[in-house]
């Protein structure tokens, strides 16, 4: 690839977008395997079963699917600080988020052979997918400091998560028409057969598309080499950094309340989003396969849709009313939902919940990471500290996720699980609360 002739300067516009593209590369990832078709197709594997027999042991499919989900989060939350401190330490972030670029793309394409019979190379697919699209999370948001001024932050961060809402409902709504007229597309099978063939190869969509988009900001972002020769306590570092960081922050009241709060929340949020396709395939009364199929689509299309409108209302509102009162509201509605999703049972019921859950979605997480970004002391390290944050949102889905799959499967309902969520809610709100009226702060 061709290299720019001089680095583009600190909140350039042409910077700035070109960040903003990774958002429209791996967002297809969230909505297309995590979100919608992957869930969908993982639900079609056990029509006749829903148990999957794991050394020995029988396995609800959607507590297992959990309980994965929650390993893989235990292994990024070991490997961010490793890989952030040899990050920092050789100044060659983009390098590192190249790597787990390729990881959850190429492991995407893959999903396409996932079959029942093949369960455990599937959901170690899955696993990879994960581990790539998180942990290259972590090297694209510590650019934000470093490419875009504290008054860009909030702007440009919500752009982000616009750019990612818009480019997924775009590839989201091709794989639907795969779908919903796979013949059309030259994709052959009698009855019900040839659409869920569609799903398959929309796994091999998701995986170009991550990796084809992913080329212009890896085109654009600086490198930042530094020729530090790379030493044998290397692997330790990140451990050292994080240790460095978490002294930093003991001595920032506002930044440590912040992430606790953030921790507390992060729990509920992301455990929510991961599984919210599964609760509606399992837990709503659908007249038939088509109508869960098409309808589970259209309400995370929806969720993506008004998310969009979301993210831009947080930046507004956070403008006028400052970042933790718009966190706090937003905690709350959160909370409010998760009591009435318990009860929800119909398409229509959860068309409406889906409304509102995109709305708040699209608002609480650009600006939690604007708001730690803004927290954040002037530092040259911003890879580690948004390790930190990062290992902290990961750590919040481990317990998020295990917890989920453990009510799941003792119950039997993930309504049950969805439940216990809401009180972290209103937690994350009333820890926020207390920052705010602490510092008068914004």
């Amino acid at each position: 690839m061709f290299k720019l002739k001089a680095p583009l300067e600190k909140g350039s516009k042409k910077l700035l977008s070109a960040w903003t593209f990774y958002d429209w590369a791996n967002s297809v990832y969230s909505l297309v395997i995590i979100s919608t078709i992957f869930p969908i197709y993982y639900a079609t594997l056990f029509v006749n079963d829903n148990q999957i027999i794991f050394f020995g042991l029988k396995i609800k499919n959607t507590a297992m699917i959990s309980f994965v989900t929650a390993f893989a989060f235990m292994i990024i939350a070991f490997l961010l600080p490793i890989l952030s401190g040899i990050a920092d330490y050789v100044g060659n972030k983009k390098k590192f988020m190249k790597i787990f670029v390729l990881i959850g793309s190429i492991s995407c394409v893959g999903l396409y052979w996932f079959t029942i019979e093949s369960i455990y190379i599937g959901l170690f697919l899955y696993f990879l997918a994960l581990i790539g699209f998180w942990s290259s999370l972590v090297f694209y948001n510590s650019y934000l400091p470093e490419i875009a001024y504290p008054e860009q932050h909030d702007k440009i961060s919500a752009k982000g998560y616009s750019m990612g809402y818009i480019g997924s409902v775009i590839l989201l709504l091709f794989n639907l028409a795969m779908v919903m007229y796979p013949n059309f597309f030259g994709i052959e099978g009698s009855g019900n057969l040839a659409s869920i063939k569609a799903m398959k190869f929309s796994f091999i969509t998701v995986g170009v598309w991550w990796l084809l988009f992913s080329l212009i900001p890896f085109y654009y972002l600086p490198s930042n080499k530094v020729q530090n020769k790379i030493k044998k306590d290397i692997i330790m570092k990140g451990f050292k950094e994080l240790k460095i960081v978490w002294n930093e922050i003991k001595l920032n009241i506002k930044l440590k309340q912040f992430l606790f709060a953030f921790f507390i929340y992060s729990t509920a949020l992301q455990t929510v989003m991961l599984v919210a396709t599964y609760f509606g395939e399992e837990e709503i009364q659908w007249a038939s396969q088509s109508e869960k199929t098409i309808g589970l689509i259209l309400s995370i299309l929806l969720i993506q849709i008004v998310a969009i409108l979301g993210s831009f209302l947080a930046a507004k509102s956070s403008s006028h009313f400052g970042n933790l009162k718009t966190l706090i509201v937003i905690n709350l509605i959160w909370g409010v939902l998760c009591l009435i999703a318990f009860f929800i049972k119909t398409p229509m019921q959860f068309y409406f919940v889906a409304g509102f859950v995109g709305l708040v979605m699209g608002a609480l997480q650009p600006l939690s990471r604007s708001t730690f970004s803004k927290f954040m002391p002037e530092t040259n390290d911003t890879a580690s500290y948004f390790s930190f944050y990062g290992v902290t949102e990961k750590i919040a889905i481990i317990i998020g996720m295990f917890l989920f799959g453990f009510i799941d499967q003792i119950t039997g309902s993930m309504r049950n699980s969805i439940l216990p969520f809401l009180f972290f809610f209103i937690l994350g709100a009333y820890l926020l609360l207390r920052i705010s009226k602490k510092f008068d702060t914004n």
